[in-house]
């Protein structure tokens, strides 16, 4: 157990992706040794965010939905109200985790997540993420500075789909997207945090203060 490591928990709601993405990595380029690791919670409006290896999707021209560019691996996918985003502060080096490491916790968390909602999904080896069937309904992009990770999972789990059609998901011609509340009707964002919670804290083996709020002038955003 590391509970010697402090795993603050922060609920940011609704907000724009470049505000959230410029707060982390202000947290990251200020934290030290003794910092604690963090949580956030959010949602963001429609947007997409190309990683790293990413590359434009025609259809995206005839968009109103922005594109972002972002520092995180991975490629092309979209964000919208309904989408459960994590982001993913740590120190790895404290902690002992690779990449690969983190990569496998993540899809654990979210594999045990849908169980408790009679959803029964798995990893593949060579495409981070997590899926049900063929479907994708977890997508992973992270980033390691400094033996820190920033960026996190996005679970999508009441949102408008649609706009996955536009483009080719993480990279991949043809994959659907599918999402929590059509696998278990009736099921919401409020519904999936705690449990999501519960089982960060478990694969985390660390303890945990209450949910706190975001206050970005904190971050100087």
């Amino acid at each position: 157990m590391l509970n010697n490591i402090g795993l603050v928990i922060r609920q940011l709601d609704l907000q724009p992706y470049e505000r959230v993405a410029l707060a982390m990595h202000s947290f990251t380029d200020k934290r030290h040794a003794a910092s604690d690791d963090e949580i956030w919670l959010v949602q963001h409006p429609q947007v997409f965010t190309n990683g790293q290896a990413g590359n434009n999707a025609p259809a995206l021209q005839t968009s109103s939905i922005p594109m972002i560019k972002t520092d995180r691996g991975g490629k092309l996918t979209f964000h919208g109200p309904g989408q459960q985003i994590i982001y993913i502060l740590l120190d790895l080096r404290r902690r002992r985790l690779g990449v690969r490491d983190l990569v496998t916790l993540l899809e654990s968390m979210i594999i045990a997540t849908l169980a408790n909602f009679s959803i029964s999904a798995h990893a593949r080896a060579n495409a981070p993420g997590v899926y049900v069937g063929a479907d994708k309904i977890c997508s992973i992009g992270l980033r390691i500075y400094k033996g820190c990770s920033l960026h996190g999972l996005a679970l999508n789990v009441a949102m408008d789909l649609s706009p996955f059609l536009l483009i080719s998901p993480c990279g991949y011609a043809g994959l659907r997207m599918t999402q929590v509340k059509d696998l278990s009707p009736g099921t919401g964002i409020d519904d999936v945090i705690p449990v999501l919670l519960a089982k960060c804290r478990q694969q985390l083996e660390t303890t945990a203060s209450e949910i706190q709020d975001w206050d970005p002038l904190q971050y100087g955003v």
